[in-house]
């Protein structure tokens, strides 16, 4: 549940420098290991965390292997954050020590160009600083994530989780909760929709939570028979199993929107046959190189295919409120931080479901 507690000595809301402790690696083929480096003093605008729970995004397996490139090492990631706030800059209003806080994709942005004044700064002119592996604005230092025993953010960039929360399912909310959530938001999504979600995964069964949340008609779209139960119990009202061609045909237009989790490179023609007059579809998951697809597709029935990317700020605090509400949180694991690249392992064979939650509650 969430706290609040007023400062109670000058301590703090100043101080220097902090030893940090977490778990990162050196190199592409490396595993991680335990790592130790300086988090800087609190400026007046920022906020200190406790991390008591971190959760394992796949974003965090790709960086630590370059699979993207451009990633500094020694990289230490995880932007699925939650804890405790243990001290605050003088200018800080909106929280106070003791508070139980969230933290996301990213920790500073420029607050001043057209994108961040819409509450969309993940889109910032300047480029958003993300919260692991991007060069801090002020001194040049490139950013450590969640895998760590404490943080410190721009409180901007701070999300409360409501109270009543069971905080230790909250941490991948802020990234598969605002990725699937942020869709849905744009394209209104509610009870008049025929939605469908392609993929089960970490992102996939957000998106049926979150879809029936909001009052649709979710049928899930799996390759897995087996996955079929799961998804009825997440709250899909319906499954599509897409390597039968006979329920893919029997589909044909009979959805308004589609939400496309799946995260590797694929053919989409089959799924945008699926779409009905005016239909969309969004990608979430895949950010590679995509193969092309039959431009018919798109004009006969007026479809169209998107993409969408994590929510801005406001829209991410809405989302906590939502689940805070509707009580909706990610299945999870919990694991230890020395699991790890266990963890690791097992999220490349889809061996989760569907998210891994590292446990620093007691500490790392």
């Amino acid at each position: 549940m969430a706290t609040t507690a007023e400062p109670t000595t000058t301590s703090e809301r100043t101080g220097g420098p902090t030893l940090a402790k977490g778990w990162g690696t050196d190199a592409p083929d490396q595993p991680l290991r335990p790592m130790e480096f300086e988090r800087r003093a609190l400026r007046p605008n920022d906020v200190a965390i406790k991390i008591t729970y971190a959760g394992i995004c796949h974003s965090d397996l790709h960086t630590c292997r370059n699979d993207w490139g451009g990633t500094r090492y020694p990289v230490i990631p995880g932007h699925e954050i939650v804890g405790i706030v243990t001290a605050i800059g003088d200018e800080v209003t909106r929280h106070r020590v003791g508070d139980t806080v969230a933290v996301g994709c990213m920790v500073d942005s420029c607050m001043e160009c057209d994108q961040c004044l819409e509450g969309w700064e993940v889109f910032c002119r300047k480029g958003c600083v993300q919260t692991y592996n991007s060069k801090d604005y002020h001194d040049g230092t490139v950013s450590k994530g969640g895998y760590t025993d404490h943080i410190v953010v721009r409180d901007h960039f701070v999300c409360k989780v409501p109270d009543g929360m069971d905080a230790a399912r909250v941490a991948p909310l802020l990234c598969a909760g605002i990725t699937t959530y942020s869709p849905l938001r744009q394209y209104n999504v509610g009870p008049t929709t025929k939605m469908a979600v392609v993929g089960l995964g970490g992102l996939g069964h957000m998106g049926v939570k979150l879809g029936a949340a909001l009052g649709a008609h979710v049928t899930m779209i799996t390759t897995t028979p087996s996955k079929g139960d799961d998804a009825r119990a997440l709250g899909a009202h319906d499954v599509i199993i897409s390597t039968d061609p006979e329920q893919m045909k029997a589909a044909a237009t009979r959805f308004d929107f589609i939400l496309n989790t799946i995260p590797v490179s694929h053919e989409i023609d089959g799924y945008l046959q699926l779409l009905g007059r005016s239909g969309r579809m969004v990608i979430v998951g895949a950010l590679t190189p995509m193969p092309g697809f039959v431009g018919m597709n798109l004009i006969w029935w007026n479809r169209a295919v998107g993409g969408s990317a994590i929510g801005g700020i406001p829209e991410t605090q809405e989302m906590l409120d939502f689940c805070a509400a509707k009580d909706i949180y990610p299945d999870v694991e919990f694991i230890r931080m020395d699991q790890v690249n266990e963890a690791y392992e097992r999220l490349l064979k889809n061996d989760v479901r569907y998210r891994f939650v590292i446990d620093m509650s007691h500490g790392l």
